[in-house]
């Protein structure tokens, strides 16, 4: 019935978010199978490809794009939002960037860890759970800003004037330059150089009940810098309002996409960061 469909759904989508599934096949189990309609609006919420397995009748009647699977054909109903290729190519950029600009970084990186070592006890860098492509997690590297390592199900959000942030954790922020240890997560693939920004996982299940379509920022890798971090949306996100403004400028990104735009990104970063704004 369409309340065990429904439950199903969820449990399908609840498994693959976060998982390493590269496709999923759907086989009605007959001609006259219904609510596929509600099962492919359920699954768009994954960023990994979905493709129908249908009966000769139902083929009839789909013009996308298939291919031979065993004996059936199988008929591609979903792209990711970047082909292979395209894939390929951001990959290619980011390993070749991120290199390149941790060499350029090296003596400034050793003398900010050792100023965070002078300046308060604790590890010089900080560690957190994030969620990037797919809702998969990883460990997001900082230079730590704050007296306090938070990673769990309840975190709150640095604030102008917060009292958590150490005397070089404030430049550090306004600056950016505690941003750099992510060239590692860059190199490693958990993230890319451009791309929407991870919030902490505790806040990403928060904002997944309020924001419309909030899910949709995982349809590709989580960035240092985005296309929201460049037209204003950038800092604290404490009110729906502006996080629903980062997610609309995030899903513009990703559905925009292209090498032009990752490079006009990273451009007008660089004025970003000089002026600043909304970074404490």
């Amino acid at each position: 019935n369409s309340e065990q469909t429904a439950a199903g759904l969820k449990s399908v989508v609840s498994f693959t978010r976060g998982a390493l599934v590269d496709d999923i096949f759907l086989i009605p189990r007959n001609r006259h199978s219904v609510g596929i309609g509600a099962v492919i609006d359920t699954l768009r919420v994954l960023p990994i490809p979905v493709t129908l397995v249908p009966d000769a009748a139902t083929a009839e009647l789909i013009r996308n794009p298939s291919y031979e699977l065993g004996s059936q054909l199988a008929v591609e109903i979903q792209r990711p939002p970047l082909s292979w290729g395209e894939q390929m190519f951001k990959r290619v950029f980011d390993i070749i960037f991120a290199s390149v600009a941790l060499i350029a970084v090296l003596p400034l990186v050793i003398i900010v860890s050792i100023a965070i070592a002078i300046d308060s006890p604790g590890p010089v860098l900080f560690r957190q759970t994030r969620l990037s492509f797919n809702g998969q997690p990883f460990k997001i590297f900082k230079f730590r800003t704050m007296s306090v390592l938070e990673d769990g199900e309840v975190i709150g959000q640095a604030k102008v004037g917060d009292q958590r942030v150490t005397r070089i954790g404030n430049w550090l922020r306004r600056s950016s330059i505690d941003e750099l240890p992510q060239l590692l997560n860059v190199l490693r693939g958990e993230m890319s150089i451009v791309g929407p920004r991870p919030h902490a996982a505790a806040h990403d299940r928060y904002f997944e009940k309020f924001v419309e379509n909030y899910a949709f920022r995982h349809h590709v890798k989580s960035g240092i810098t985005g296309w929201a971090q460049v037209n204003g949306a950038r800092g604290e996100t404490d009110t729906v309002e502006k996080i629903q403004t980062r997610v609309d400028l995030d899903l513009w990104y990703i559905t925009h996409w292209s090498p032009q735009l990752d490079f006009s990104i990273l451009l007008r970063t660089i004025g970003v960061v000089l002026k600043g704004k909304n970074a404490f």
